[in-house]
Parts: C-alpha cells; structure tokens; sequence
C-alpha cells in the first residue's frame, strides 16, 4: 500500500470513529482554555491510527496531537490529528475533520484530510497533485488578496497582545471577506481546492499545518511560515494573494 493509500485509508478511519462515538455522546474535557478541547473520540481515534502506522509503518516516527509518540528509524514520521475542529465537533456542527501528515528531512511527503460530514477526502504531496474524492483540483491561479476571503483563527485572549492584534488586524483588512470557522485543515483543504482565497494563522501546531500544507503545495499554491514580532505565521493560498498577505503582514 502507497504511503498516500496509508494515508487516506487512516483518516477515513478515524473519522468514521469520532462520527460514531459522537453520535454516542461524549464527555469534554478542557485543556488550555474552554474552547481548547478533548474528547473520548480524539484519543479512541488518534489510537486507531498509531496501531494502524505500528503494524504498518512500524520503523516510522509518529506525532500525534493527543499524545502518540514514536521516535523512528526511517528519518520519517507522520503527524496526527484525530479530530481538527473539536469545537465544533462536539457543538454539533459539520466543521471537523481527520487529518494526517507524512514527512521527512526534505519535507512533507503527503496530507490526507478526511470530513465525515460532507464524506470528502483530500490526498496529496510530493509528486502527488491534490485530489477530492480522487478526482484532481484545480490547479491554483492568482488572484489578488482583495479579490478573495481569509480564512483564519485567533484566540479571543491573544488580541491583547499588540504584536498579535495589530498583523492580525493588517491582513484581515486586505481580504475581501474574513472566515474564522474552526478548523485549520478543513480551512486548508478548502484553500488547494479553491473554496478559499488564502489562510493565515500565527503559532500554528505542526498537526494543524502539515496535512493542509501538503495539499496547498500540490495544488500549485504557496505555503509560508515567516517570524514577525515574536510569532510564528503560517500562510497558504494562490501565489498572489499569498505574496500580498505577507507584505501586509511584515509592514504592520
């Protein structure tokens, strides 16, 4: 099995669990914050997919944002998000997804995104144009930041912070419409199919990243992360409204 077969096989799994589970009812636990949450389906689901990666990557490293871990032997490793949106997901709404990564010294390998909801599946990487439902995307065009939505996220309590809120406040004011809907990689595998203009994110988790990062870049889109005023921003979209962002960003 293609370690992009692996992929979309796992997330699909993962995904049909949670949906499960959910229906069930779940208790919450909270992490950082209230809205920073995990459930009995994040963990259930993130074991599904180390078990799976031990029987059949077993020489592969292994990151998952529940807590799996696996240093490895091949330079390799996949990076796991059980349940992105998990806000949503236990608020009832169709915003979530599973998502995983594959990647390497040179960089990612794959990304795979999964939403139950919606039964769509996005697969692509390296020498692997992006797919939905495996049917190729458009590859991405430019278009300017104007002319397109943002979809982003930022914590209510780190718009204190002026080196957050002032580059957070510069960018949105250069999009034509603004998204904030929950969850990075379903936000992501919306950008490599065209369903948004551009995201940006500052801090974001390696397992909120790789796995749309891989399907923007195989999408003919660009990928950034750039430091700016202490913090980390991550960036994808088509060339042109990504190029404009970043101008934004690091004048503001």
């Amino acid at each position: 099995m293609t370690d992009a077969s692996l992929a979309v096989r796992l997330v699909t799994d993962a995904g049909a669990l949670a949906a499960r589970m959910r229906a069930e009812g779940l208790e919450t636990e909270f992490k950082t914050s209230i809205s920073d949450v995990v459930t009995a389906a994040d963990r259930a689901a993130e074991e599904l997919v180390g078990a799976a990666l031990a029987a059949e990557r077993p020489d592969d490293g292994v990151l998952g944002e529940e807590g799996a871990a696996a240093e490895g032997t091949t330079g390799r490793r996949w990076v796991i998000d059980p349940v992105d949106g998990t806000y949503n997901f236990l608020s009832g709404l169709a915003y979530w997804c599973s998502a995983l990564a594959l990647d390497d010294a040179d960089g990612v390998v794959v990304g795979a995104v999964h939403q139950p909801v919606t039964g769509e599946t996005w697969v692509g990487g390296r020498d692997l144009p992006t797919t939905l439902d495996g049917t190729p995307v458009a590859p991405l065009v430019d278009r300017p930041l104007a002319e397109v939505s943002l979809a982003t996220y930022v914590h209510p309590t780190t718009l204190d912070d002026p080196d957050v809120a002032e580059p957070w406040h510069a960018i949105v004011a250069g999009a034509a419409t603004l998204r904030v809907l929950g969850s990075g990689s379903c936000d992501l595998a919306g950008v490599a199919g065209g369903r948004v203009g551009v995201w940006a994110q500052h801090s974001t988790a390696e397992w909120d990243w790789l796995p749309g990062k891989a399907l923007v870049d195989a999408a003919g889109g660009r990928t950034e992360v750039v430091e700016h005023r202490g913090h980390r921003w991550h960036v994808a979209g088509n060339r042109q409204a990504v190029g404009e962002l970043l101008a934004l960003l690091l004048a503001s």
